[in-house]
């Protein structure tokens, strides 16, 4: 990935917040022809697992992945956090020197690491064990594998084959117009929060605010 030094993150706990709070990733995976294949999924990730932590997911049992992928392939998983177009009209030096144009902003996260197959009900029990307990946290009423009759969980499971990945690198990258004039960046700001946009709104500003105490 292009990744210049005033994009790159380099705060580990960074890292992990866009890995968490934006847990859909995609994974790209090798294909014996010499192609690549990428699929969708939400990864649970525990970053005391490992010397930079572990990914663990689950996909279908028709879905060719978890087949075609050797124990210990290096894979590849990119999440992606805030994101959204950036109008020149949002900066004010546009307005005087007319030399600006649009660009996109965004964060993003790429994790490098070797993937493993489990094909076992204990793994993918606690895989989605995990996963429900994360994403059911903020309901009401938490919903849990209990909820359920048994045999019906246990025909679901037999559905899935669980993965894991062992990350072995882990790069981030935050374009968040922190290459443009402090005044450009507050007017960016201004707009995307009049457009609704909070979260790519809040991403920025912190950028700002580490700026300004620097």
């Amino acid at each position: 990935m292009y990744n210049p030094t005033h994009f790159a993150i380099s705060d580990t706990d960074e890292l992990h917040r866009i890995i968490r709070t934006h847990a859909l990733g995609m994974l790209v995976t090798p294909l014996a022809d010499g192609g690549l294949d990428a699929n969708h999924l939400p990864f649970h990730f525990d970053p005391q697992r490992g010397p930079l932590g572990t990914l663990t997911g689950h996909v279908a049992r028709a879905n060719p992945l978890w087949q075609q992928c050797v124990h210990g392939a290096d894979v590849l998983v990119v999440f992606r956090g805030a994101e959204g177009y950036i109008s020149p009209n949002w900066y004010p030096t546009k307005h005087e020197t007319h030399r600006l144009v649009p660009t996109w902003n965004y964060e993003v996260v790429h994790i490098h690491g070797r993937l493993t197959v489990h094909d076992d009900e204990k793994f993918l029990r606690g895989v989605v064990g995990r996963l429900t307990r994360t994403h059911e946290a903020q309901e009401p009423r938490p919903w849990k594998m209990s909820d359920s009759a048994p045999d019906f969980i246990d025909g679901m499971l037999k559905a899935i084959v669980g993965i894991e990945i062992e990350v072995t690198r882990m790069e981030g990258k935050s374009k968040l117009s922190q290459n443009r004039a402090l005044q450009d960046r507050h007017g960016a700001v201004d707009a995307l929060g009049n457009r609704g946009d909070a979260e790519l709104a809040e991403a920025m500003q912190k950028t700002i605010r580490s700026d300004e105490d620097r």
